[in-house]
């Protein structure tokens, strides 16, 4: 239950932001894909990742309304959408909510789970404003209402709700919600769209690990060892990896080409695409045209993808499902204009579970071939270099 910001760890890079102040130091953006985010915003970066890591997208018409509040409908439906959308059966308790209502499966499923149990009287309050210490304790009982010690008064301590306080302390104590200036947490004040993105952004990076290499099979293969570079690569950026490691490797290149090709449209962030849908629909398969002659005879496959809406695109998962690779070592790299390798690796290892899969890596689509070099070196695999 409540699994999947946990998966990011599992997922999705172990790193929590120290934020000390109101305005945190996140990291520098060159376009935040947003008119309305300038990419010196405070806010930037997580806007950046909640989109691409499909948390939060946009309010349409290439905005994302930093400023603007999020509805309590609107914020179950963000964790219920990250959940993964999971079915969910009966109908909830509310007397004001709407039945078939575009939020009517996420407040079933939010009330269910205890994440938001509504205000008492039957009443859940679909269209009012999320206030910041609603926002604590919605995420805190999304991770399992852990207990935390050691965290700092705030100077407005005593005007944070009883079934709060112990949601604001975890917060403190693991940089979770951005304070809106130091020493102020302003618990009734509403939270914006932009501390939601934070919040998200910090409690999912807060658990992420790095995946585990297996230890057995050993993963170093002897010399002589076959190797297959596949790779998908809508907009050129993961091929041009690709293509440094045909050049470093003695490898075979194969290329995931989908039996529909996916135009500009299909890829666009702020609009209801094909991709978009693709991702969040958990039985996609794209068909893939092709196949790779004697799967067989690999023993090591570089698998190469871009992020998408923070995971490897669902051709990907077409490919590992139409071939037996018990036995093979897989090594992922992916390429994207900010996001890490994040979860999308992991969430692949249950379709080739019996294959050994490696710590992958993430590569600007600009990356040189010194650097792809670098980092296939360090793999400590005994590969043969291309002549």
């Amino acid at each position: 239950m409540m699994k999947n910001l946990k998966r990011f760890g599992a997922l999705f890079l172990s790193v929590v932001l120290a934020l000390a102040l109101a305005i945190p130091a996140f990291a520098a953006v060159d376009d935040t894909g947003f008119s309305d985010v300038d990419a010196d915003a405070w806010y930037a970066e997580a806007v950046i990742y909640c989109r691409e890591h499909n948390l939060m997208a946009g309010t349409g018409n290439n905005q994302f309304a930093p400023e603007s509040n999020l509805t309590r409908a609107q914020f179950a439906t963000v964790l219920y959408r990250i959940e993964g959308t999971p079915a969910v059966s009966g109908t909830d308790a509310f007397t004001d909510t709407s039945k078939g209502a575009w939020y009517s499966d996420a407040v079933l499923w939010v009330s269910q789970q205890n994440l938001i149990t509504g205000y008492g009287g039957g009443l859940f309050g679909p269209n009012d404003p999320v206030s910041r210490e609603q926002m604590t304790t919605i995420l805190w009982r999304y991770a399992g209402s852990p207990v935390s010690d050691g965290a700092d008064d705030y100077t407005d301590e005593t005007s944070i709700a009883s079934y709060a306080a112990a949601a604001v302390d975890w917060a403190s104590v693991n940089n979770i919600v951005v304070p809106v200036s130091t020493g102020v947490f302003a618990p009734k004040s509403e939270a914006s769209r932009a501390h939601i993105a934070a919040a998200l952004m910090n409690y999912s990076r807060s658990q992420q690990t790095a995946p585990t290499t297996p230890t057995e099979p050993d993963p170093a293969p002897s010399e002589g060892t076959k190797v297959l570079i596949a790779y998908f690569s809508a907009t050129n950026n993961t091929e041009s990896i690709a293509n440094h490691l045909d050049a470093i490797l003695d490898a075979d290149l194969y290329e995931i080409t989908p039996e529909q090709p996916y135009t500009a449209a299909d890829l666009n962030y702020n609009s209801d695409c094909r991709a978009n849908d693709e991702q969040n629909d958990p039985s996609a398969r794209p068909a893939i045209s092709g196949s790779v002659d004697n799967m067989e005879q690999y023993d090591v496959i570089f698998l190469g993808y871009p992020i998408w809406w923070g995971q490897a695109p669902k051709i990907i998962y077409t490919f590992l499902e139409s071939y037996d690779l018990s036995g093979k070592t897989i090594v992922p790299f992916c390429t994207s204009g900010s996001s890490g390798l994040g979860s999308s690796a992991t969430n692949l290892h249950s379709l080739a579970s019996n294959a050994t899969w490696l710590d992958g890596q993430r590569f600007s689509g600009s990356a040189s071939r010194s650097t792809v070099e670098s980092w296939v070196n360090g793999l400590g695999l005994a590969l043969t270099p291309a002549a």
